[in-house]
């Protein structure tokens, strides 16, 4: 087991502080039910914005399968993975190392995270319309050589949850008194990314110099994340400090980004959270991330706006937001553009 160091608060369990949601009637039930799922996942987002769903239709053997293709890329050899590093990408695709993204650089001085990844987002040829107009985070992929079976396994991992995420989207909708297919039209194409993970077991004390992610709120809309059995993820709470979410099987843990916080004029809270790996082990996990259309109008809601609460956010697209939060966080992606 990794040593945390005593200036570093851990956390406690979450117990009621992020509830776990079943999603079946939501997917097979009537609006009445429906309506149901949808005030428990707005009771979520209006407290700590993180919930967990059980019972969400995907299929659990697609997740093993992700799993597995993901930890065997892992395990190739940096000359390998640096094939598709994503300084090579146009459009924020592929793999980067330990240290290449840093999610709280105040505290991550001099490293970036813990942990390397790889990102795989909608995989657009290159004479599609938007690819032609030169829209930032819109191309192809980059795929490994290896192993033969991660690529058609992260295309299906994609399809699948994309779907689920459109009725999440759904469940938010209803949850803001708005029609349930409100937010349908900004998700005709939708920057969808997921974000397979490696935390390699930290050699020594842990301290906020660097963590296996720093402190920080997800950039967009919905968050939902497959992890494995190591635990280590951490949701601060505003009266409880920060709280350790529990590992439940088959199920995904799910969160509000800052761009549903912009939509619903912070009625739906995104909430700092960060990953401790204390597991003296390596960590894998599955972040995949629903963002809208490029040109989506990410302005408040009307129903989300009154005298006594006014816009507290200029307006901005899906892609202008994301932009920014980008740049923030990958060095290279920052320097590119500067």
């Amino acid at each position: 087991m990794s040593m945390l160091d005593p200036t570093l608060a851990a956390g406690r369990a979450a117990t009621d502080q992020i509830p776990v949601i079943d999603f079946d009637p939501f997917l097979r039930g009537d609006l009445v039910a429906r309506r149901r799922v949808a005030d428990e996942v707005g009771a979520a987002c209006r407290t700590n914005g993180f919930f967990t769903i059980v019972n969400h239709g995907v299929p659990s053997d697609l997740v093993e399968r992700a799993f597995t293709v993901c930890r065997q890329f892992f395990d190739l050899s940096v000359e390998e993975k640096s094939e598709i590093a994503i300084e090579r990408s146009a459009c924020h695709r592929g793999w980067f190392a330990v240290g290449g993204e840093n999610l709280d650089p105040a505290k991550q001085q001099y490293a970036g995270d813990l942990k390397e990844g790889i990102k795989i987002g909608q995989d657009l040829a290159l004479n599609h319309e938007l690819v032609l107009a030169g829209t930032p985070l819109h191309g192809p992929n980059q795929w490994p050589r290896r192993p033969a079976e991660f690529t058609p396994c992260l295309r299906e991992y994609v399809g699948v949850l994309s779907s689920l995420a459109r009725r999440l989207a759904r469940a938010l909708a209803l949850a803001l008194d708005v029609d349930e297919h409100f937010f349908d039209q900004f998700f005709t194409m939708p920057m969808a990314t997921a974000g397979p993970l490696h935390y390699p077991a930290p050699l020594g004390p842990i301290t906020e110099e660097q963590l296996g992610a720093g402190a920080h709120t997800d950039y967009g809309v919905l968050t939902l994340l497959a992890q494995d059995d190591s635990g280590g993820l951490q949701v601060q709470d505003r009266q409880h400090g920060w709280l350790d979410v529990p590992v439940i099987p088959d199920a995904f843990v799910v969160n509000i980004g800052d761009m549903t916080a912009r939509w619903t004029n912070d009625e739906f809270t995104s909430t700092l959270h960060r990953v401790i790996n204390v597991s003296g082990r390596d960590r894998y996990s599955i972040p995949f991330f629903f963002d809208p259309n490029w040109d989506a109008d990410v302005t408040a809601l009307p129903t989300c706006i009154s005298a006594t609460r006014p816009a507290r956010y200029a307006p901005t697209t899906g892609l202008g937001h994301l932009l920014d939060m980008i740049n923030k966080t990958f060095v290279y992606h920052r320097e590119k553009i500067e």
